[in-house]
């Protein structure tokens, strides 16, 4: 497995507004996706059984989100690379960040 150099500890400001929005709208996205889908599971509910299977879906949904979006500067760059990768953020919306940066996230996606 490759080694991803991690040198990218300054966040100038610009950077940081580009980084928190979209971050956020990210993390709100998958958030309205997994209400969606709760709700069309709860809809659907007709046993005890489905209801515990709606939870396990619930909790495992929690854990999912809050393992993958972490804000800490030391980690963005491997969330942003793995959001690239679902397909939840694209390569437009981090422009502005450094170029060593967006190189580095290219990189995460490849792996």
């Amino acid at each position: 497995m490759k080694q991803i150099a991690m040198e990218h500890g300054h966040w100038s400001p610009s950077e940081k507004k580009i980084a928190h929005a979209v971050f956020e709208a990210a993390l709100e996205q998958e958030l309205a996706h997994t209400l969606a889908e709760f709700k069309r599971r709860a809809a659907a509910l007709n046993s005890a059984d489905q209801m515990w299977a709606l939870r396990s879906f619930l909790e495992s949904s929690e854990r999912e989100i809050q393992g993958k979006y972490d804000f800490r500067c030391s980690q963005l760059l491997f969330v942003f690379g793995r959001l690239v990768r679902e397909g939840r953020v694209s390569a437009a919306q981090l422009q502005g960040l450094s170029q060593d940066k967006l190189d580095t996230i290219r990189r995460i996606v490849e792996l």
